[in-house]
């Protein structure tokens, strides 16, 4: 996933990363950390999460009997010009994330940068989850943030070659030229769901129904059951769709029921 948003290029610049619990480590919370993102993963089991203090004589008031460790605040220390170091070749590209990030961790043990990074990364770890239990805006926008993702891999996965969803090309080349054509497909789709919803929306509007725009909020472009994904495909456009206009949504109402 880190070496995805280091080697994505698009103008996005991410600041939050939301994720499933899979992978999650004080190590990736401190890479995150360094490179600027906030790393935001909806843990299962967050009762068994440790918080950590900087100081173990500070007083916190009702969280002393939940943050009983220690950052190792001498470690990151020493080892801070390695760990700026280690966030420039990440950002320019010159290390890649995952061959870095299994260096880190050799035969199951980090190696003493990695110790400092996870030692980092619990500072970002403490502070996510202190914003996750005291936020439930926050935990909202997780969850909602991982729906869409799901969605979207649900989608993908109905596209690529009719739901069996096999590469065929031997070599990474012949795989992107194939996984581009699945995203411009899947682009396609939520284009036209986006469009299509829009002018829904103005025709109901239209009849003087009123339309909650807290609903409005909750619909996603991701939908596919009304799309054709095996079958016959005709490019001939109708004269209408050629010059510009949309199809009437009583034409899409007849198509979709055919």
């Amino acid at each position: 996933m880190l070496e995805g948003i280091l080697e994505q290029q698009t103008v996005l610049q991410p600041r939050k990363i939301m994720t499933d619990t899979a992978g999650y480590s004080d190590i990736i919370f401190g890479l995150f950390g360094l490179l600027g993102y906030q790393f935001s993963p909806r843990l299962a089991d967050i009762g068994a999460s440790r918080f950590w203090r900087f100081d173990p004589e500070a007083d916190y008031g009702v969280l002393n009997k939940l943050a009983r460790h220690k950052i190792r605040k001498d470690i990151i220390a020493r080892h801070w010009d390695d760990m700026l170091r280690v966030a420039g070749s990440l950002k320019l590209g010159t290390v890649n994330a995952t061959s870095f990030i299994q260096m880190l961790q050799r035969g199951g043990k980090p190696t003493m940068l990695g110790h400092a990074i996870g030692e980092f990364g619990r500072i970002y770890k403490t502070q996510y989850l202190l914003a996750y239990l005291d936020d439930p805006d926050y935990r909202r926008r997780i969850l909602t943030q991982l729906n869409r993702g799901e969605s979207r891999h649900s989608l993908a996965r109905a596209i690529f070659y009719g739901k069996k969803g096999e590469l065929h090309k031997a070599y990474r080349e012949g795989q992107e030229d194939q996984l581009g054509a699945l995203g411009l497909v899947v682009n396609a789709i939520v284009l036209w769901n986006t469009r299509y919803t829009e002018v829904a929306l103005d025709a109901i509007r239209k009849t003087n129904q009123k339309i909650d725009d807290v609903d409005v909020k909750r619909l996603s472009p991701l939908g596919y059951d009304h799309i054709h994904i095996m079958g016959k495909y005709s490019f001939n456009l109708p004269e209408d769709i050629e010059q510009g206009r949309l199809r009437s949504l009583m034409t899409i109402e007849k198509i979709e029921n055919s």
